[in-house]
């Protein structure tokens, strides 16, 4: 059986089964050091970036430790999103629905935007294992709905941006209700020190485990990055849009307002975008996120909600129509291309106020590429334009990625001979060439007085 090596950690057969016939062969290395201390009822701290397989170090060791004669709730596991927590159950559910029907897991998705009173009715007979968003959950169990008292094991996935969005008090609701000799798995790409208070609250001499990535980002992710300069940054996005021509694209913007100018301007230019940001309803969200994994979509135009946790498959360009404030966050956004080995572009279209945050993902490991995009045309600089950090650092020679038509000499105002442009252009050259073309008219015009 592929999967042998999983079966060091004792998990039940039909575990082993159902990550054959998902070709997971190798645990990962934060699935190594955290399934077993998971496993032994410790609490753990689980720090990496999305893609390490954390999904799994904690899904294993809960199914395996579930009891199905006790129909009680066992297992909490919460999420930020309703995306990522329909994420997390259908990988629950990859799992779970391999098994015989004795050994069957009864598990629910609780999320908002759902039938409340419909939810409600269907806990009459209590999950096993509940995953679901932080604020339906403490809504179920302040109406005794759901009933978390008999629940040992708890999952705060995604806990800085838990922190963030101001979901930690909904979790502290839950936990405050659940078993007294609670374990509780965090899992979050960042510890912050506002977290500190919860986390020494409900923990023990949690095992931490930071899993570093070898690289900033993924190794076949190449970072293009473009300078606005007076262009309009709406059009000038479309026109980067429709140069890309990609089998899937993500253009990320910082704010939901941002997302739907953006939308709005791709889709006047005719092409096939969605959104997806915290200002849609539940089911539009769910809309969009299918006919994203149905294919049916070729840009898709989000907020930082899509960047992390969420794996939406095909992705082959990342586009951010300005750097995110959390630089951490531009790891996660072209986190989403490049997966499984696949290759992938990250294009950033920056600002001269953006100069300090290229300098910090610079010292971050990222190397940038310089480019210039006019006419439709890709052109990869030699080295940063004037003002960019890394200007002075040769990146590669510049090369003009759509072959075109030599232009023909074009004629100057001194004299009217036809010169063409020298092809090594000087730093300010175009000032410097109107500087000696007005000098020589005003020239002119003094002779001509004269006269």
């Amino acid at each position: 059986m592929k999967s042998d090596n999983f079966k060091r950690f004792e998990l039940k057969p039909f575990l082993i089964e159902a990550l054959s016939e998902q070709g997971f062969t190798l645990p990962t290395e934060i699935q190594e050091r955290l399934i077993p201390a998971i496993k032994n009822g410790r609490d753990v701290i689980g720090q990496s970036q999305t893609g390490t397989g954390k999904t799994l170090s904690f899904l294993l060791p809960i199914i395996d430790r579930i009891d199905v004669t006790r129909h009680e709730v066992q297992a909490v596991i919460t999420a930020p999103t309703r995306e990522l927590a329909t994420q997390l159950f259908d990988e629950l559910k990859k799992l779970i629905d391999v098994a015989p029907e004795d050994e069957r897991v009864q598990a629910k998705l609780l999320v908002g935007g759902t039938d409340r009173a419909r939810t409600i009715e269907r806990l009459k007979i209590q999950p096993q294992i509940v995953v679901g968003t932080t604020g339906r959950l403490a809504d179920l169990v302040k109406e005794n709905a759901l009933q978390v008292f008999t629940a040992k094991m708890l999952v705060v996935d995604e806990a800085d941006q838990m922190l963030d969005m101001g979901f930690i008090d909904d979790v502290d609701k839950v936990a405050s209700k659940m078993a007294e000799n609670l374990q509780m798995m965090v899992f979050s790409a960042t510890i912050p020190e506002k977290l500190q208070p919860f986390l020494k609250k409900y923990m023990t001499d949690p095992r931490h485990v930071h899993v570093e990535p070898k690289h900033a980002t993924a190794t076949k992710i190449e970072h293009r990055i473009v300078s606005l300069r007076h262009r309009d940054k709406l059009d000038f996005v479309v026109k980067i849009a429709k140069s890309l021509n990609p089998y899937l694209a993500i253009v990320f913007t910082n704010t939901k307002e941002q997302a739907d100018e953006v939308a709005n301007a791709m889709e006047s230019a005719g092409l096939n975008v969605d959104r997806l940001h915290g200002g849609l309803q539940a089911r539009q969200r769910k809309q969009v996120m299918k006919l994203v994994n149905d294919v049916k979509v070729q840009f898709l135009v989000a907020t930082d909600l899509a960047a992390r946790g969420i794996d939406i498959k095909g992705v082959t360009h990342i586009i951010n129509f300005g750097l995110p404030k959390d630089l951490d966050f531009y790891v996660h956004r072209v986190g989403r291309t490049a997966r499984a080995g696949a290759d992938g572009i990250a294009l950033t279209i920056y600002e001269d106020s953006d100069q300090e945050s290229i300098e910090k993902l610079i010292k971050k490991g990222i190397r940038f590429t310089y480019y210039d995009f006019k006419n439709g045309e890709w052109t990869k600089l030699d080295k940063a334009p004037l003002g960019v950090p890394g200007k002075r650092r040769h990146v590669r020679t510049s090369t003009t990625i759509k072959p075109t038509q030599s232009k023909p000499a074009e004629k100057k105002a001194t004299g009217g001979k036809a010169t063409a442009k020298p092809r090594k252009v000087k730093p300010a050259y175009k000032k410097k060439a109107k500087y000696r073309q007005n000098k020589e008219e005003q020239r002119q015009r003094r002779i001509n007085k004269k006269k």
